[in-house]
């Protein structure tokens, strides 16, 4: 029988603090996509157990994409339920239709430190935090897949293939909703006169 070389599989602590690390930033993208704390919060709790109950045993490498795919599933599937739910009232209260459309992809992540500057003067980490505002109004002006895309790609750090894997669809979508999305950014943050 030939040797199988197999990954090491994630330890309960590296899985642990994997799902710690990625708590913040996993948040942001769910709020940013429904734009309700609760629905976020549920969101990532949902994601944290579905990752931990069926892909705990998976090598630590794989738990990144992993992650992110059961993140956006779960939240379309919150979009999903909202949009048989209004279809569902609608029918049986014969209100008119309140269309929520399709429009609701699920985004990705910015992670805000409110320590990632513990040395800096105070009034660096006022101007820090007020920047970082900035950029969070900002990417929520951005149409969903370029604010997707971008998330996944700069803040995630996601390679092309894998934010296409993410998102499903091709690479070369990726780069022109990342391309779209920066050009956006670059100039709504420049009304705001932030340069980066």
């Amino acid at each position: 029988m030939p040797s199988q070389r197999r990954t090491p599989l994630a330890t309960r602590k590296e899985l642990a603090d994997f799902l710690a690390a990625v708590e913040r930033r996993a948040y942001k993208q769910a709020f940013f996509a429904a734009r309700d704390e609760q629905v976020a919060l549920d969101a990532v709790q949902d994601a944290m157990m579905k990752l931990s109950e069926k892909y705990a045993a998976r090598p630590i490498t794989e738990l990144p994409m992993l992650f992110q795919r059961i993140l956006q599933n779960t939240i379309r599937d919150y979009f999903r339920r909202q949009k048989v739910r209004s279809l569902w009232t609608t029918q049986v209260s014969s209100l008119s239709s309140g269309d929520e459309g399709d429009d609701h992809d699920p985004l990705e992540t910015l992670e805000v430190q409110s320590n990632s500057n513990p040395q800096g003067a105070p009034s660096d980490q006022l101007q820090q935090t007020q920047t970082l505002e900035i950029i969070e109004k900002a990417l929520q002006k951005l149409p969903h897949r370029q604010r997707q895309a971008f998330l996944l790609r700069y803040w995630e750090e996601l390679d092309v293939a894998e934010a296409a894997a993410v998102m499903g669809c091709s690479e070369g979508s990726v780069k022109t909703h990342c391309s779209r999305a920066t050009h956006a950014l670059a100039e709504l943050l420049k009304d705001k006169g932030v340069s980066l």
